[in-house]
């Protein structure tokens, strides 16, 4: 029994140097928190986006509390007014309105529109298959629909349904988390009072698309005579929208002979939605 006596002596002595020094280390080491970066990251979504241009929700939080009057207190687009206003009040400044944005994909070829010309057996993420001759899709230009865009979404706003990842624009927040991993880069972030886009990116001439996909523009600028704001042109073989120009109108969905343009309703006010997400 006395040869175990000294070790645990041993060890416990040890054990009460080593605590004393933590706490020694935690005092003379300690780094100043910042009361007002803390309170403004506390209102911050946690979904560590880098919409507003920073890093993440801390660093955004930190550069507002050193620089309350350079930084704007609007650059959190999943935020929105909610969270501006929020943090206006912690710096005592005036509220700024944000501009909501939302996710577009511009592609229409689901299933049914287009089909696959190999059974890609590799892993199933988009940036995996993208790699091996463009895709198991004829049309190399659309959504590969493996859901790389499903993972990264923090709000469960975009899904791929039918081998087409479509976006639900209520829920959406613009994050531009989805646009970031997309490897076909064919999911833009615009403001969601923009209410018409086109689903195709193909850069083929109209007949090889149509080949490709049912549903793909071919180019043939009815859209663009139709429309009367100069805000939509075909660029690459296909229509593009100039969002500072589109007046919403819809002529040139009507238009379309192709019906790859698509018009939605109205936005409605979207819940602010906390994100539970490591720092």
């Amino acid at each position: 029994m006395a040869n175990y006596i000294a070790p645990v002596v041993l060890t416990v002595v040890i054990a009460f140097i080593a605590s004393a020094l933590l706490s020694l280390a935690a005092k003379f080491m300690a780094v100043p928190v910042d009361e007002t970066a803390v309170a403004i990251r506390n209102q911050l979504p946690g979904a560590n986006c880098g919409a507003c241009g920073f890093a993440g929700c801390d660093d955004y939080a930190a550069a507002l509390a050193a620089d309350p009057e350079g930084i704007k207190t609007n650059l959190c687009v999943p935020g929105a007014d909610g969270v501006a206003a929020a943090i206006a009040a912690i710096l005592g400044q005036e509220a700024l309105d944000v501009i909501e944005q939302v996710a577009n994909v511009r592609c229409s070829g689901d299933c049914k529109a287009t089909k696959s010309e190999m059974d890609y057996q590799g892993l199933k993420t988009c940036a995996a298959v993208k790699g091996f001759f463009g895709g198991p899709g004829v049309c190399k230009y659309g959504c590969i629909g493996f859901g790389d865009c499903e993972r990264a979404c923090p709000y469960g706003a975009i899904q791929v349904c039918n081998g087409l990842a479509r976006v639900n624009r209520e829920v959406c927040v613009g994050c531009g988390m989805c646009a970031s991993v997309c490897p076909q880069q064919i999911i833009d972030i615009i403001a969601d009072v923009k209410r018409v886009y086109v689903g195709c990116n193909s850069a083929d001439k109209g007949k090889d698309t149509t080949k490709a996909c049912s549903a793909g523009c071919i180019g043939c600028k009815l859209c663009e005579k139709e429309c009367k704001f100069d805000a939509i042109h075909v660029v690459n073989n296909h229509a593009v929208i100039d969002p500072d120009k589109c007046k919403n109108c819809g002529l040139c969905a009507k238009k379309c002979p192709k019906k790859v343009i698509h018009v939605f309703p109205k936005p409605n006010v979207k819940p602010f939605v906390k994100v539970d997400a490591a720092s």
